[in-house]
């Protein structure tokens, strides 16, 4: 299996970011424009995969003004031949160890309850940061996406130390 490389996504990027996220068949689709602005204004503090220069896996995410120590995980997206190998959680620990997410000591993101394999992956990242994982109702199905898509979950993972992400992007 040929070598999966990491970067920061470039505005080019974001037709293939949407088209991935699109043939996943279960996330939600943003505009191209989303991704767009995602692989430019954001580009800090998201992470791109590709094998072969294609683009392979996907994770968008920021650091929100009013909470400078958090990471917040918009949206991580594998391509369906290369899931089941990790991919999701080398995309997160290559994000944690950019130099935009330095001050970070929580990661926080939204789930539905039926996700079983980002609540998976979470709890993961909880147990190998040895940080305490809690999640509340964060957007309710009917109040405020007005039955059009299922409840989510606000999930925070921390504090956590500084060391404990450089071990786990050494690993």
């Amino acid at each position: 299996m040929d070598a999966i490389k990491f970067r920061a996504p470039e505005k080019s990027d974001g037709a293939a970011v949407w088209e991935l996220i699109a043939h996943s068949g279960s996330l939600d689709q943003n505009s191209l424009y989303c991704n767009l602005l995602q692989c430019s204004h954001f580009a800090p503090t998201c992470v791109l995969a590709e094998r072969n220069d294609n683009v392979v896996g996907w994770l968008s995410g920021y650091v929100p003004p009013q909470q400078p120590d958090t990471y917040f995980v918009w949206q991580i997206c594998v391509d369906a031949e290369t899931r089941g190998q990790g991919l999701a959680q080398r995309l997160l620990r290559q994000a944690l160890a950019r130099d935009a997410c330095q001050g970070v000591r929580r990661v926080e993101c939204t789930i539905t309850r039926d996700n079983t394999a980002s609540w998976a992956l979470f709890v993961g990242l909880a147990r190998d940061l040895g940080a305490v994982i809690q999640s509340e109702l964060h957007f309710d199905r009917q109040k405020d996406f007005r039955d059009r898509h299922a409840s989510e979950h606000l999930v925070s993972i921390g504090p956590f130390c500084p060391d404990r992400v450089d071990r786990l992007h050494a690993a």
